[in-house]
């Protein structure tokens, strides 16, 4: 077959259309991200690194004990050594504001596709086409409309790491027991109560887990984003491969790495039932049902001569 679809064509045009008519958009879009990612990147920075490091061992101290919380010392202790805090510091602002913007996209998008049927079948290809094209191919037109720095490589970012959370919200509504949410009516709830009393305390360890993983995604993607001069220590790995330094390449990916597993292990403890051992929907149910009357007491405490007189 000699024939070809001209789809790269029509994709250049749509991107050079945008570009003649809708530039105001991306000069909003691009003060706004740019905005929030200065604040979030001033708020990190203007902390001492031996106090911002004490807030994460804190953390981890708080949500999963202190045999992480050592763990969480001793690997920001590596990465201080590697020399490479400045950079990870400035990798953690890109993904935080990366997946701030992406959860206030993706989890309403969520509740949305989960109580809406068409909804859902409108956003599960697109969904699908977002996780399965190549990170790569995102810098190009993140590039051409916003140029290059940091912007881009976080809208870049925001559209690779948010179908997790949006499949997620969607799927951990839906899967909300249907007792709940008759018991949640019958006690007179509103939509918004209902929603935001029963559907999402029960769903949370399925958010839970699609927030963590669109974390780990605009971790993976930041260091990909590099390439059009995103920061970071992206930046080191790509001086590495530049350079063919393996040495500077392994550093690079090790502050990455401890980065990924600080982050992992804390977004999965508030997905867990809490320190009382009670999960979410026992604690809904909790609320949502009647206290009942205590049970019977059994004849155990009754003496020997009770029961024998009764017979008698």
């Amino acid at each position: 077959m000699d024939f070809k679809l001209p789809i790269g064509d029509w994709a250049d045009a749509a991107v050079m259309f945008l570009l003649d008519h809708a530039q105001w958009l991306f000069d909003g879009i691009d003060l706004v991200v740019g905005a929030v990612a200065d604040g979030v990147q001033s708020a990190l920075t203007s902390l001492p690194g031996v106090a911002l490091a004490a807030i994460v061992v804190l953390i981890g101290l708080w949500r999963n004990g202190w045999r992480f919380a050592l763990f969480a010392a001793a690997a920001l202790f590596v990465v201080a050594g590697l020399g490479m805090w400045h950079q990870t510091v400035d990798t953690l602002a890109l993904v935080l504001t990366a997946t701030a913007i992406a959860l206030t996209i993706g989890v309403p998008l969520g509740i949305v596709a989960a109580r809406n049927d068409r909804v859902e079948t409108v956003v599960r290809p697109a969904l699908d086409l977002m996780q399965t094209m190549p990170a790569f191919v995102y810098l190009i037109p993140a590039a051409m409309l916003f140029g290059l720095g940091r912007v881009p490589g976080i809208i870049a970012t925001i559209i690779f790491a948010m179908p997790p959370v949006v499949r997620l919200t969607s799927l951990g509504i839906r899967q909300v027991p249907h007792e709940l949410v008759e018991a949640g009516l019958a006690f007179g709830c509103t939509p918004r109560q209902l929603l935001f009393k029963v559907q999402m305390p029960t769903a949370l360890p399925s958010i839970m887990a699609g927030i963590n993983q669109t974390i780990m995604l605009s971790l993976s993607m930041v260091v990909i984003a590099s390439m059009i001069g995103a920061g970071g220590v992206g930046n080191e790995v790509l001086r590495g491969i530049q350079r063919l330094d393996i040495g500077l390449g392994v550093e690079g990916g090790l502050a990455v790495v401890i980065l990924a597993i600080l982050l992992d292990r804390i977004t999965q403890s508030f997905g867990t039932p809490d320190a009382g051992g009670r999960s979410p929907r026992s604690a809904l149910r909790s609320l949502l049902t009647r206290r009942r009357a205590d049970p019977p007491k059994d004849n155990a405490h009754l003496s020997p001569t009770h029961g024998v007189t009764e017979a008698g």
